[in-house]
């Protein structure tokens, strides 16, 4: 190997092992926050939130799952270009980022106190009908907005790979606690108290007082960040068109990949854990039960993400993150069918599902950093790569991008899931604990929330297995990226210079 060969690869090792910091401790603590503030909300409970408080029609559900989705496709090939092409004295995703925290908060709100306006109205009210879908339209536009801005804020506040991977397992570390859970946990005991009479207040009432609350507090949080946020890796000069953004896709392999995984899992049918605990087995914390074990066990497993990440390569890591969890459900649908379908049927018994679905849980958590990570940083791979490759960044088509394809997948779970759930007999207007009555809808309920996503997901695996950026790979990749960037800095620096004097 010539010298100067041999300097280079030492470059690249460098950039894939650098300790250097470019985030500060303040901005690494508001990104932490920023990303705590994602999930910290009831959002996962909004489905249960059109259900019992809403009361929307099934069917509406669907229609509205349906359109919402599409107009999806539209917003996020728009909001992508604009995002590419935005070039501001604060930066390229700055000023989205301010805009999510502040109207996207009221939106949100909104949302939440929407009941409010349809006090004593009829599951098929037209009028509920138009205003939940409208919502639903712009909170999509909104969400689009701040994914596209979120992804491409952190590959543009630091280009150490390092760095990104110890701000995104902090972040992760965080939000686990205090996004996840937190307001999970709270809500899941104020269901349960006000549904066994020992909160003398409504269902209501405690949807739009968290709901608020929640968006109130992540918004401020975002805001923070937002007019803190730096960001460092230089945009090219020249604003890239939508078909050079296209073009960009096209020819970035791992991006392809990326996407094609997350179109078949997307296909991926799941009723949700949350509507069986309170539909069959008819308490919403346990939710919060099982998960106690895998509390604990989910913070140490950040302790071996390094040792992993230098260990086994992405592409492992990838697949053992994101099918472990399935793989883990299909022994608690096996227990769960013992017995058969019947008020006898061991899916019925709280005594042994739970410590079930707990070991599950906790032997979940112990691959929880590889699932949350690696993933991300996997995309932020693809976007460096598609400046290695093309000499420009197209964040916002390349986030649009990755999502697209899936989104449109999704549209076929959105659709079919409601209508499943009413074949099986869910009845959107019964009582709390009472939507589904018959031993089949039960059953029904628990396969689907078991192992039907599991089932219907297996085909995103493979191209997991294809993936192509392997530690050669991406030590040519990071060493040319810096030379590039050092040039292009000095090149400015002396046409500045050079039009000062």
């Amino acid at each position: 190997m010539s010298e100067e060969n041999e300097r280079s690869e030492q470059h690249g090792v460098k950039a894939l092992s650098s300790k250097t910091r470019y985030v500060g401790p303040g901005a690494s603590l508001l990104y932490v926050f920023y990303d705590v503030s994602k999930t910290f909300n009831i959002e996962n409970y909004v489905e249960r939130f059109i259900y019992d408080v809403l009361k929307l029609d099934l069917t509406y559900v669907s229609i509205i799952n349906g359109i919402n989705t599409i107009w999806d496709v539209v917003d996020d090939i728009f909001i992508g270009g604009l995002v590419d092409r935005t070039r501001t004295r604060f930066g390229k995703f700055k000023p989205f980022l301010v805009f999510f925290s502040g109207p996207g908060t009221l939106l949100f709100i909104l949302s939440w106190i929407l009941p409010l306006f349809f006090q004593g109205t009829d599951s098929r009210n037209m009028y509920k009908f138009i205003a939940w879908l409208i919502i639903s339209m712009l909170k999509e536009a909104l969400t689009t907005v701040r994914d596209v801005t979120d992804q491409g804020m952190l590959a543009a506040m630091t280009p150490s790979p390092v760095e990104r991977t110890r701000l995104i397992a902090l972040a992760e570390l965080l939000s686990g606690f205090l996004g996840d859970n937190l307001p999970k946990i709270l809500m899941g005991v104020l269901i349960d108290l006000v549904n066994g009479q020992v909160l003398k207040t409504s269902m209501q009432s405690v949807y739009i007082i968290m709901g608020v609350f929640t968006v109130t507090a992540g918004g401020i949080m975002a805001f923070c960040f937002s007019v803190k946020a730096k960001e460092r890796v230089m945009q090219s000069v020249e604003k890239p068109s939508i078909m050079e953004g296209v073009k960009a896709i096209m020819h970035n392999r791992p991006l392809l990949l990326i996407a094609l995984s997350e179109f078949l899992s997307a296909f991926s049918i799941d009723a949700g854990l949350k509507n069986y605990y309170m539909d069959v087995l008819g308490n919403a914390s346990i939710e919060t039960i099982v998960g106690i074990p895998g509390a604990v066990v989910s913070p140490s497993s950040y302790a071996y993400l390094n040792w992993a990440r230098k260990r086994f390569s992405t592409k492992t890591l990838w697949v053992v993150g994101s099918m472990w969890g399935g793989l883990l459900m299909v022994p608690v649908f096996g227990i769960g069918s013992l017995r058969g379908i019947g008020k006898n049927g061991i899916y019925n018994k709280k005594a042994v599902m739970i410590p079930a679905f707990m070991l599950r849980e906790t032997l979940w958590m112990v691959v929880w950093s590889i699932r949350t990570v690696i993933p991300r940083e996997t995309l932020n791979e693809a976007m460096d790569y598609c400046e290695w490759k093309n000499g420009y960044r197209t964040e916002g088509m390349t986030i649009v991008a990755k999502s697209l394809a899936s989104k449109l997948a999704k549209t076929v779970a959105n659709i079919v899931k409601p209508l499943l759930l009413k074949k099986f007999g869910y009845d959107i207007d019964a009582g709390f604990g009472q939507h589904v009555t018959t031993e089949k809808s039960k059953y029904a309920l628990f396969a689907m929330s078991t192992i039907l996503p599991f089932a219907t997901s297996l085909l995103s695996v493979i191209p997991k297995l294809m993936y192509n950026v392997d530690r050669n790979t991406m030590e040519t990749m990071y060493r040319e990226l810096a030379e590039r960037r050092s040039a292009t800095t000095k090149e400015m620096d002396m046409a500045q210079k050079a039009d000062e004097n």
